[in-house]
Formats: C-alpha cells, sequence, structure tokens
C-alpha cells in the first residue's frame, strides 16, 4: 500500500498541498485530477519520494520512501513525468536500458537478460521500431511511451518474464496522454489497464482528462488549491457540483451509452470566487 498521511508541502513561503491525505492499495488504479496550480504534480513527486513532505510522511508497505535507499525504491516505485529532457541524446533502446540500473552491482554491466527486458518493454509499450533513434528525433508521444517503457523496466527482477505476482508495483504517471493523439491515448490507456489487470502493478496517474479518468481509474482524487476536495468512485466524484466547484464548469454529467463509463460535457464557465 501506498499512503500518504497527513501530508503538506511548500516551496518556500508558498504551501501549495494542505494536510493531504491518501491510501492508494494494492493493485489499485487512481486518478489525481484538478485545475492547473492544484498541486497534482507536487503530490506525485510526494509519492515518488522526489521531495520530502513540509508536514506528514509519506509510506510505500509501511516504510517511509524518502528514508529508504533509492535504488530499493527505484525496484518497486517508477514515476514517468510529464516531459523528459536528457543532457546527452541516447537512444531509445539506451533510455529504456537504464531502467535497469537498480538491479545491477556497483561497476556491473548489463547482462543478456538485462537486454531480454529491454527489447520485451519496448515491445509492450509499442515503441520496439523506435529502438535506434536518438531521443531528440522522436515526438512527444514517442518520448513518451519509451520513458514509460524504460520505468517498466525497473520492475522487473530478470528471474521470470515478469516480476512476482505478490510484488507490489507502482507506477506514477503525470499527464501520461498529453502529447498523444486520440489513437495513442486509447492505447496508452488500454495499456495502463493490461498492467494494472494482468501485471499486478499499482497505477497512480495525473491528468486533466476526466473522462480518461473515468473510463481508466477506480478511483479519483480531486484537488483545488492545494486541498483534497473529494476522493472516492468516478460515479460518486464526478458530479455536476463537485465538478463545478473544483474546476469553475458548468458541465453535464451522462453515461456514454457506447461504453457504459462517466462522460462529463463542458457546458458554460463560472466565474472564479473571489
Amino acid at each position: 500500500m501506498l499512503c500518504a498521511s497527513s501530508i503538506s508541502y511548500a516551496y518556500g513561503d508558498a504551501e501549495v498541498l494542505h494536510d493531504i491525505d491518501l491510501r492508494v492499495e494494492v493493485g489499485n488504479l487512481v486518478g489525481i485530477l484538478g485545475p492547473n496550480g492544484s498541486g497534482k504534480t507536487t503530490l506525485l513527486k510526494l509519492l515518488a519520494g522526489l521531495l520530502t513532505p513540509t508536514h506528514g510522511h509519506v509510506t510505500l508497505d509501511g516504510i517511509e520512501v524518502t528514508r529508504c535507499a533509492r535504488q530499493e525504491v527505484a525496484k518497486r516505485l517508477a514515476m514517468v513525468p510529464q516531459a523528459t529532457e536528457l543532457a546527452f541524446d541516447y537512444t531509445a533502446f539506451d533510455i529504456v536500458l537504464m531502467g535497469r540500473y537498480p538491479h545491477l552491482q556497483a561497476f556491473e554491466l548489463e547482462g543478456p537478460s538485462d537486454i531480454n527486458i529491454v527489447r520485451r518493454m519496448l515491445t509492450l509499450t509499442g515503441t520496439s521500431h523506435l529502438e535506434d533513434r536518438t531521443f531528440r528525433t522522436l515526438s512527444g508521444g514517442e518520448k513518451q511511451r519509451v520513458v514509460l517503457a524504460s520505468a517498466l523496466a525497473q520492475f522487473d527482477s530478470g528471474s521470470s518474464g515478469t516480476a512476482e505476482p505478490t510484488t507490489n508495483r507502482v507506477l506514477l504517471l503525470d499527464e501520461p496522454t498529453s502529447s498523444l493523439d486520440l489513437a495513442f491515448q486509447l492505447a496508452t490507456a488500454e495499456l495502463l489497464g493490461r498492467l494494472n489487470e494482468s501485471q499486478a502493478t499499482t497505477v497512480v496517474l495525473c491528468t486533466h482528462d476526466l473522462n480518461l479518468a473515468a473510463g481508466l481509474c477506480r478511483e479519483l482524487v480531486l484537488l483545488r488549491d492545494g486541498k483534497l476536495v473529494a476522493a472516492g468512485e468516478p460515479a460518486a466524484v464526478l458530479t455536476p457540483e463537485t465538478v463545478g466547484a473544483v474546476f469553475d464548469v458548468d458541465v453535464d454529467i451522462r453515461c456514454h451509452p457506447a461504453n457504459g463509463r462517466v462522460s462529463v460535457i463542458p457546458v458554460a464557465r463560472r466565474a472564479r470566487p473571489s
């Protein structure tokens, strides 16, 4: 279980998250929603142990993530940022191979099993054809899928085709579909669903896409101004009242006839309360 207990965070004197409690059960698929500046990405970085809370703490199976060796954390918890910039122009294959570093000893080189894992993750994310391309030549969506493949490579122990089903592996994603066209948005959502259901991967994602989150996630968390507004199942969280209060818009909430999922249709902007 990934658990945030009464966490707050401030950049200098500016508090951007205030007293957030969040429990992500093993095997869950959770979406974090909110307008720009609501604290979504900061919360994701806190969950990843990349930031230390000003107050409160984040634990993975009862162990505080900021007190663990990063190499050990990386075997079980990986984050895919919204954008990745590199100092050197590595190939896509090299980027995914970097995901194997938690499993290597000091000065140890990657072996055949690591190479096999890299190629399997490239195939899984639909990026095998890009393995010899340099990162800078890739589109935004291609870059994001290659970085996702690298994150998945962190989890594989190398002893079998996949990690053991009992292993709690947590994948954190910041706006995973923001650079993708419609076809790849659907493909990415399907991939995350498969990873969650068949490969024992707990998924937490930040997104502005309410409809993506409603169709993919089993639980949603809504933030506004760094505070938790609502949490629960999509149908309970995505109501006209709640969405209106968080995003300052009037919306029509419907059950889509084709897929039976909650669908959010923006109708009009509201004046933001002063």
